[in-house]
């Protein structure tokens, strides 16, 4: 550390012209310069950095004694108002995967404490891609330290290596076919549920966006339904176990055509709900004043998939349900992409690749007719 007299050009309309400089670490372990601001005399800039001294020499005494249980703490915290809530509670869910590494001190983590952690993580069943993702997590960890608390994992850092498993099946994707979805919604004889299902198959929707629409979102006159809203459940507020967020990304704030089935049911249902005692059009679609549960979604469902004789499938397999039956309608890749609300064209060909290579085989089939 210095101190410095500025050149006269530098100096400020109220006199100041002393500063301190220091050289403070970057991420990648190279240091960069840290000037201060201006001071009137050179005394002030001198017990400025005293000051500065101290306050560094607590802090980097603190840090060599930090555990990734309070590295966690710390970023949690960091991060509170500057991600969305679900994202938040990807976070808290993730903290499981650390519990063995709680009590390591961060001037101490290794490879071998890597290597350690990644056999555990191997223990939990999950696929190459979901325990990847957790590993991206930890590197931001990593990152997190480094940039705010001076941490230098840059030789342990470029040793870690994502999960591989070569000999992995990859995971079949459940959806219903038209057949499928025609057997399941015949025997659902309540209108809610009916027109619940028929827009999660029809429209695409993510479950929380379904749970978010609102009867302002649908256009009956213009035949379309907005999505703008997604609905989250929260934890340990019995009150109100939901909260109302904007949809997962830009991109999925989208308006979508209804067909001509749905559009017929929304109606029928809106003649229904119109009758309750305080209705109006900021009711849920599905729902009341409160959006319907997760719960009676899921269980409804199952019930009609014993009852039709179909394949059971998740909520969110609705979602792949149409994006299969848009593909063989031959709809376009960017079609399908702004429908579902996905940011990029990769992310709908990468998931649903498998499907655009069966429209592959028909474009063959046309070329070999022709000859």
């Amino acid at each position: 550390m210095a101190v410095k007299l500025l050149d006269k050009s530098e100096w400020t309309k109220d006199g100041r012209k002393w500063i301190f400089y220091d050289y403070v670490n970057n991420l990648d372990g190279t240091r960069r310069k840290y000037k201060s601001k201006k001071f009137f005399t050179k005394t002030e800039a001198l017990n400025a950095e005293r000051e500065f001294l101290t306050l560094n020499t607590e802090r980097a005494d603190n840090n060599r004694n930090m555990t990734f249980k309070d590295l966690y703490t710390l970023f949690y915290a960091y991060k509170e108002d500057k991600v969305k809530f679900t994202t938040l509670k990807t976070y808290r869910d993730r903290q499981k995967f650390f519990k063995n590494l709680e009590n390591v001190k961060l001037k101490d983590f290794n490879i071998e404490h890597f290597e350690k952690w990644k056999k555990e993580i191997n223990t939990y069943g999950y696929s190459t891609n979901h325990k990847n993702h957790i590993f991206k997590f930890f590197k931001e960890l990593l990152n997190y330290a480094s940039k705010w608390y001076n941490f230098n994992f840059t030789t342990t850092y470029n040793k870690m290596t994502n999960f591989t498993n070569p000999n992995e099946m990859p995971k079949e994707m459940l959806f219903f076919t038209y057949e499928e979805f025609k057997s399941f919604i015949s025997v659902e004889e309540d209108i809610l549920y009916k027109t619940m299902y028929e827009t999660l198959y029809y429209c695409g929707l993510r479950r929380g966006e379904l749970r978010g629409l609102t009867w302002n979102d649908i256009d009956f006159g213009n035949s379309y339904l907005r999505v703008n809203k997604n609905v989250v459940a929260t934890q340990g507020d019995e009150n109100k176990p939901y909260m109302v967020t904007t949809p997962k990304t830009k991109s999925s704030i989208r308006e979508i055509p209804i067909p001509k089935v749905l559009l017929g049911d929304l109606k029928e249902l809106y003649k229904v709900c119109e009758k309750h005692y305080g209705f109006n059009n900021k009711w849920y679609v599905f729902g009341d004043t409160d959006p319907i549960t997760s719960g009676r979604i899921r269980s409804r469902k199952n019930r009609n998939c014993k009852l039709a004789g179909v394949k059971q499938i998740r909520i969110h397999d609705f979602r792949h349900s149409c994006a299969s039956l848009l593909i063989n309608s031959n709809a376009s890749i960017n079609v399908v992409a702004k429908y579902l609300g996905h940011t990029k064209i990769d992310e709908t060909l990468n998931t649903y690749s498998h499907l655009f290579k069966n429209k592959m085989n028909e474009i063959i089939d046309i070329i070999d007719k022709l000859n």
